[in-house]
């Protein structure tokens, strides 16, 4: 069985845990086991706060406004993604550090997002949207089930 739900969000804090309590809520249903629906929340959470933060700089009413989760839970495995309209990540610079997440200070505030969700997920793709401007930060994770799961895989 196959689950997906999409969202359009507004830039604004209080969407972040609506986002995740929504895929906590579905995994819980469909029966996947608590950690796994544990590490997918917090790596959703980053992910949402990233494009809460740098996801637009359109002024009022503007597409940059908001940003959109999509979530699949397919077979044995739950994919994520969440794009905004933003600038996007920079492009490399040849002979530069690759990667936009690089790891942070000790000392650092904030910048560890992109590194937690690299840490929580199986795959992880970070980037800028084709053809477009945003970014696209798309994860996902081998599911595992609870016993007598409703929803499991076959």
């Amino acid at each position: 069985m196959s689950i997906w739900w999409s969202l359009h969000l507004r830039r604004e804090a209080a969407s972040v845990p609506l986002a995740r309590r929504l895929l906590i809520g579905t995994m819980e249903t469909a029966g996947v086991d608590p950690d796994i629906s544990f590490d997918l929340s917090v790596a959703l959470s980053e992910a949402c706060a990233n494009a809460v933060e740098h996801g637009g700089d359109d002024g009022a009413g503007g597409p940059g406004e908001a940003y959109r989760v999509t979530a699949y839970l397919d077979g044995e495995r739950c994919r994520i993604e969440v794009a905004d309209t933003g600038p996007g990540f920079p492009a490399p610079v040849p002979g530069g550090p690759q990667g936009v997440a690089r790891p942070a200070s000790p000392e650092a505030e904030s910048g560890r997002g992109l590194c937690l969700i690299r840490e929580l997920a199986d795959h992880v793709h970070i980037g800028s949207a084709p053809g477009r401007a945003g970014a696209v930060v798309s994860f996902d994770k081998v599911l595992k089930w609870r016993e007598n799961a409703p929803l499991v895989a076959v």
